[in-house]
């Protein structure tokens, strides 16, 4: 059987942006705020690859990790908004070109970065999701409360 329209990758990643904004926005895990939209577009064996050089990285294997590395950064920032994404699709792999924003909770700095991930879907849900940050250390510097390397140069 075929995936709908609305199993399509970029569907499925939409539905998971919204549902990560909505998660953000409700306080994360700390605010009681529902993980179960967010988990609905994963497989229950995902894998979220996060850079070892953040203060969340390494790898979450399954859905149940992946909301413990979504509650840490609920802890870290009131919004985590996906914007501008320009997807690339090549079989079950999708390209996002996005900007990524975010509002640091211990310093109230907005964070605008150009973003890069590489997610799989297969089936309707989410398998694989690899992000690449730009200029790590400004997130870093968000999880340790202070301002980034940016707001310096201003």
């Amino acid at each position: 059987m075929s995936p709908s329209a609305t199993d399509s990758p970029i569907a499925v990643l939409n539905r998971f942006y919204e549902a990560e904004r909505r998660y953000m926005a409700a306080g994360g895990k700390a605010g009681g705020a529902s993980f179960d939209e967010f988990a609905s577009t994963m497989a229950d064996d995902v894998v979220l690859h996060q850079t070892p050089d953040l203060p969340w990285g390494g790898e979450y294997l399954g859905v149940e990790r992946y909301a413990d590395w979504a509650a840490q950064m609920s802890d870290c920032f009131e919004t985590v908004d996906v914007q501008d994404a320009k997807f690339i699709e090549s079989d079950d792999q999708v390209i996002v070109l996005c900007t990524l924003e975010t509002k640091a909770k211990r310093t109230g700095e907005v964070i605008r970065h150009p973003m890069v991930q590489v997610i799989t879907v297969k089936d309707g849900k989410i398998t694989d999701f690899r992000p690449f940050y730009w200029h790590v250390p400004d997130y870093v510097s968000a999880e340790k409360g202070l301002k980034t390397s940016f707001s310096k140069q201003l």
